[in-house]
């Protein structure tokens, strides 16, 4: 009767156990999933929308760190023109672009930061006549 008893409470404690370590496998599936199945896909899928919205004259930056401008786009190709004399035209796969940025986009950082610099000379200004007075007062 008593291995009976004691077959029972450790069939008992097995299945718990079972259950428990199921418990944590599922746990550290989740983990996998959305620390880093879950952003490798965001990164592809933001990838392929930069390749789809590509166009002629837009600056890119290739993987192998040049900067050029696009001149043709074909299906999975496209011309990139680097250098400042514009005669270096070199034919490349799309997948060796690493960062587009619009034209436009560059027209508004640019804006963005000549205001930046106007307002930080303006505050410099201020603060410069501020010791000015501050000297004269001593």
């Amino acid at each position: 009767m008593s291995v009976l008893l004691t077959d029972a409470a450790t069939a008992g404690s097995t299945a718990g156990t079972w259950g428990g370590m199921l418990i944590w496998v599922v746990i550290l599936f989740g983990f996998l999933y959305f620390f880093m199945i879950r952003p490798q896909q965001k990164d592809a899928k933001k990838k392929e929308t930069m390749m789809s919205e590509l166009a002629v004259g837009d600056t890119v930056l290739t993987t192998s760190g040049f900067y050029g401008i696009v001149i043709d786009v074909a299906e999975d190709t496209v011309i990139v023109e680097f250098g400042s004399n514009r005669n270096c035209r070199i034919p490349m796969q799309k997948s060796a672009i690493s960062a587009v940025e619009k034209p436009e986009d560059s027209i508004k950082a640019a804006e963005d930061a000549a205001e930046d610099t106007k307002a930080g000379k303006k505050a410099k200004k201020k603060e410069n006549k501020k010791e000015d007075k501050k000297e004269e007062t001593v």
